[in-house]
């Protein structure tokens, strides 16, 4: 159940934002917005930059496994400086995610879920609350903004790109015409 509620809803999230990316680097070719302003750009001045939301992304998906599973997980410390690092960092990350065997995070919703973050903040709830709280959230969260910060740059994405998933559950003869 863990599993069910964390992998395949990343899983689903990263595959989108590779393909946001890799339409944001053709329209930026055609447009002359470079690599590296796609990488440095924010939605606000407080606000992490695209390449640090992908990073951010990649790292948010795996945390659950650690936190859940005891999982070691790759380290991603340093942000792309170009989309063929976002995109080895999001490969990097699905093809982990690809590997997890669902009876490593167990199905023990109530059992105790601590963390302290950096700055020294202490969080203690249970796997189910972890999940429903945190773990979806901070993911939804740096998706997001990686996904706003596109659009912010002018690449034109609309909701079926950030729910591209979504496709594969569509039936047939319901979409509408182009």
């Amino acid at each position: 159940m863990l599993y069910d509620l964390t992998v395949p809803a990343c899983q689903n999230g990263l595959k989108a934002l590779s393909g946001e990316l890799s339409r944001a680097l053709v329209w930026g070719t055609g447009n002359g917005i470079g690599e590296l302003q796609f990488a440095v750009a924010r939605l606000a001045p407080d606000m992490f930059p695209l390449a640090s939301q992908v990073r951010f992304s990649c790292v948010q998906a795996l945390q659950p496994l650690t936190r859940l599973g005891g999982m070691a997980t790759p380290d991603f410390a340093e942000d792309a400086t170009d989309f063929a690092g976002m995109q080895e960092q999001i490969a990097t990350a699905l093809a982990f995610l690809g590997d997890v065997d669902p009876a490593t995070l167990g199905n023990d919703i109530g059992r105790a879920v601590s963390f302290e973050l950096p700055n020294g903040m202490v969080f203690d709830m249970n796997a189910f609350e972890y999940v429903r709280d945190w773990a979806q959230p901070q993911f939804a969260f740096h998706r997001m903004a990686a996904y706003g910060i596109l659009r912010h740059m002018g690449v034109p994405l609309g909701k079926a790109d950030y729910v591209s998933y979504m496709m594969r559950y569509l039936r047939p003869g319901t979409a509408p015409a182009g």
